[in-house]
């Protein structure tokens, strides 16, 4: 579906996200969640920084500012939920700016987990680049136009 001018309206949107998010702190050790975090984004004007080591995960976070960050359920012997608490121990104390964090899932049964610790969204693996898109998108009101 084609907008005015033969735009499309959906690719309008993801450069209005990408326009949004310049940095992603993606805190996952599986190189294939990498790789397709890194497809999904496909964006020159979009850094992607990767942490492999769960215990680095608040480290990195508090080095820079991120737009958002991408947390995958399970690295390497934390997981993701315990992630997410620890971003947000970080971020009360001060030692985190206030980031919206996405949760990928190893099975959708997984969502109530992601609700219990109010992930700004979810997705569950194996996920598509459109489904991670639609959750970026998501928690940035600029791309849906608000």
């Amino acid at each position: 579906m084609l907008g005015k001018e033969g735009e499309n309206p959906r690719m309008r949107a993801w450069t209005t996200v990408s326009a949004c998010m310049a940095s992603i702190l993606l805190i996952a050790d599986d190189a294939w969640v990498q790789n397709e975090v890194a497809a999904a984004i496909d964006d020159a004007s979009t850094t992607v920084r990767h942490e492999t080591d769960p215990r680095m995960a608040t480290t990195a976070a508090g080095e820079s500012r991120y737009d958002v960050i991408i947390i995958d359920m399970q690295v390497g012997s934390m997981g993701g939920v315990a992630l997410i608490r620890a971003l947000r121990d970080a971020i009360n104390a001060g030692e985190v700016e206030l980031t919206p964090m996405v949760l990928l899932l190893d099975r959708a049964d997984d969502a109530f987990l992601a609700k219990r610790v109010d992930a700004a969204a979810f997705v569950t693996k194996p996920f598509t680049a459109q489904a991670l898109r639609s959750a970026l998108m998501g928690i940035h009101p600029a791309a849906r136009g608000s």
